[in-house]
């Protein structure tokens, strides 16, 4: 019974009616068409048999000749997708007709879509092409060029199709890369010297953008490098000819005695601010040159607990009593550096400290390991604060977080500066954190290779730090 009442339900049918029922109106007229006709035929073959006494017979070869037509059109349908034809579909009606038309639609749409893709292959691939930046796609694990622009032909050297499939490494041969593709996605930015062409420099950037595919990208900062080269230049000769006319400008000044024109006092105590603070700038724009023209120090051990007892005297001297000055030393090491350049760095930080820190404030100085073997010197003061919107920029040159406070502290706008060029030099970063009326802490990271066994002969800190 139960057997029974399933059959007579929809899902048993060869062709739910709920099926049916969500068909196109087309489609379901052409299937409706086809079962008639089938029914018909089957009739006629009834009636014919029953006219030669024989009806079953009948039935069955009426029954063979619809399955052998219905193959036939299958066998039609399957070698038009396999021999990938695209034929106009006839007007008749029928189930198989219907079939064609919609597969006929569909590879219509798919050529469509196919051709909108290839033309936007070819567009994306002409501007790539036209990119004045050098393009290499590189195979991830082979690292063998798959495709590249004509000016990766004209800035390495590259041919086509010569070189489609070759390692990169191997036909960039004079630049030695393979340690810096062997980096993948940590690889930071390049800047080489073009072997292809003189006096040109190259800056590649290696771009993972998907799990296979690498994108590197070179292009010829020759003229950006010699616009800063040029830009150095003027600075320098700038500063250098302005300390001339101010030291006269400040010697004269020196010279005018305020008790003779009390008229004057606040106009001279002014000029001389002034003339110190320009100065300093000018100071300060020397320095920055000097350094950003160096590539490398002279290095010596710099005894560290010394130069913690200078620091702590500047502070105490700049400071004049108006806050609480602390210094901590838990290193027990040295560093490896340039020792003027390291005091430089480390005199304005605390510098810094003391002008942004009200009175009543506290500044700390320590000097402690870090994991991995490194050590670090960090700055610590109670002041305003900075903003988390300005971290971002606060060591670019000439950059306030607040002009008024600055002009009011004596500073140039240089300091962070001068001591990013000066880690930079020793392979050492700034770290920055602050938060708005809770202070800073300015600390300078140093590698495990610039950590040296402090002298035994050297100040203690007990003895340096009074």
């Amino acid at each position: 019974m139960e057997s029974v009442e399933r059959g007579a339900g929809f899902d048993s049918l060869p062709v739910p009616l709920h099926s049916l029922l969500i068909m196109p109106p087309r489609a379901r007229s052409a299937w409706f068409r086809t079962l008639g006709q089938l029914v018909l035929i089957l009739l006629a073959s009834a009636a014919l048999g029953l006219a030669i006494g024989r009806p079953w017979p009948a039935i069955t070869l009426a029954a063979l000749g619809v399955v052998a037509w219905h193959y036939w059109r299958l066998r039609r349908v399957l070698l038009r997708l396999t021999a990938r034809q695209r034929l106009a579909p006839p007007r008749s009606e029928g189930v198989w007709n219907e079939l064609d038309r919609l597969l006929y639609r569909s590879q219509s749409e798919m050529r469509a879509r196919k051709k909108r893709l290839i033309e936007m292959l070819r567009a994306y691939r002409a501007a790539a092409a036209a990119l004045p930046d050098a393009i290499v796609v590189v195979e991830r694990n082979s690292q063998r060029i798959q495709w590249f622009n004509e000016a990766a032909a004209t800035l390495f050297g590259l041919r086509y199709p010569r070189d489609l499939g070759a390692p990169l490494a191997q036909r960039l041969q004079p630049l030695t890369l393979s340690h810096w593709l062997a980096a993948g996605r940590n690889a930071e930015a390049l800047e080489v010297a073009s072997p292809w062409t003189p006096g040109a420099t190259l800056s590649l950037r290696l771009i993972p953008y998907s799990e296979n595919l690498w994108l590197l990208i070179a292009r010829d900062v020759s003229r950006l490098l010699h616009l800063e080269q040029m830009r150095r230049d003027f600075v320098a000769n700038v500063s250098h000819e302005l300390r001339t006319p101010l030291t006269v400008v400040h010697g004269y000044l020196d010279m005018l005695d305020p008790e003779e024109h009390p008229d004057w006092a606040p106009m001279l105590a002014e000029m001389q601010r002034q003339s110190q603070r320009m100065t300093q700038l000018v100071e300060d724009l020397l320095t920055l040159s000097r350094l950003e023209s160096q590539d490398s120090l002279p290095e010596e051990t710099v005894a560290m607990a010394p130069m913690l007892a200078t620091l702590r005297r500047e502070a105490q001297a700049l400071s004049q009593g108006r806050h609480e000055i602390a210094v901590e030393d838990s290193a027990g090491v040295d560093l490896w550096g340039s020792n003027k350049e390291l005091h430089s760095a480390f005199s304005n930080l605390v510098s810094n400290a003391v002008r942004y820190t009200p009175a009543g404030g506290s500044i700390r100085i320590r000097f402690h390991r870090e994991p991995g073997g490194g050590a670090a010197l960090e700055v610590a003061d109670s002041g305003y604060g900075i903003p988390a919107a300005h971290l971002p920029r606060i060591t670019e040159r000439f950059y306030r977080v607040s002009n008024s406070r600055s002009r009011e502290s004596g500073g140039t706008g240089l300091g962070l500066s001068i001591v990013k060029h000066v880690l930079n030099l020793h392979q050492a970063r700034l770290g920055i954190a602050s938060e708005v009326g809770r202070g800073s802490t300015f600390s300078c990271h140093f590698g495990a290779e610039r950590v040296r066994p402090r002298d035994e002969f050297a100040l203690s800190p007990a003895e340096a730090l009074p």
